[in-house]
């Protein structure tokens, strides 16, 4: 899935994490084993890739060039 485009999401909850932000974007990456458990697999400010609950993000719909602009390098 390499050719797919980056996905997004908004944490609107980061209960009981301080490595998350409110009204923060994060990149999502696709793992469809935690999306089965509940969970969504996210870049945070390090690079690095971690599970959250998905109820603390909303999925973002956005243009191309803002897709762009927020990817991660790797």
């Amino acid at each position: 899935m390499a050719d797919s485009p980056p996905l997004f999401a908004l944490c609107i909850d980061p209960s009981g994490t301080e490595d998350l932000e409110k009204g923060k974007v994060y990149q999502v990456l696709p793992d469809s084993t935690a999306e089965k458990e509940g969970m969504l697999r996210v870049i945070d400010e390090s690079a690095e890739d971690y599970l959250y609950p998905s109820a603390f993000f909303v999925a973002l719909d956005l243009p191309q060039k803002a897709r762009d602009a927020l990817a991660v390098r790797t």
